[in-house]
């Protein structure tokens, strides 16, 4: 029988998770996007592809998102790309690592039609980096220190990008 693996974080209030929630709520809907597709394609699609390398669907999921946020595609083609990325996330139930990162990606893509999907890139995200950086047989407090130090790349780069005073920030109800 297959070991069970943790799929994502679960702590709301972690304190490396908090500060990007705040944030977040400050910003745009567009901003988030943005940032959560662009961290996506940088740091959690290579583990993805690293474990199926002849699988697109999550690059496709990401370019979806940005054609969509470019106009140069209605919602319902963009959703029936991202959708077939979590497709690509319940397959990979052998692979935790990628399996957490295509499902950071499916969210983050989906980031465009509520924004937020983007904390799935914490959630699934951080963990898919630490699971990729240790192995899935770590112990889980080491898993959770190298996903906070991920999460505290994220705030940077969320922070890089956030405008200052946004005048029209995202409607965000965390329902947690």
């Amino acid at each position: 029988m297959p070991t069970k693996h943790r799929k994502m974080l679960t702590d709301w209030q972690a304190p490396y998770i908090l500060p990007i929630l705040r944030l977040i709520e400050t910003q745009s809907k567009t901003t988030i996007a943005l940032w959560c597709i662009n961290y996506a394609e940088a740091r959690i699609l290579p583990i993805y592809e690293a474990g199926y390398p002849d699988d697109a669907r999550a690059k496709d999921a990401i370019n979806a998102a940005r054609k969509w946020l470019a106009s140069e595609i209605k919602l319902p083609e963009a959703k029936k790309v991202i959708l077939s990325c979590h497709a690509a996330a319940r397959e990979a139930e052998e692979n935790p690592a990628a399996q957490a990162a295509a499902r950071a990606i499916g969210q983050c893509a989906s980031s465009i039609h509520a924004a937020t999907h983007c904390a799935a890139l914490m959630f699934y995200g951080a963990l898919a980096v630490a699971y990729d950086a240790l192995g899935v047989n770590a112990s889980w407090d080491k898993l959770l220190e190298v996903a906070a130090a991920e999460c505290i790349q994220m705030h940077a780069a969320l922070q890089n990008v956030a405008i200052e005073n946004e005048p029209n920030p995202a409607k965000i109800n965390w329902n947690c």
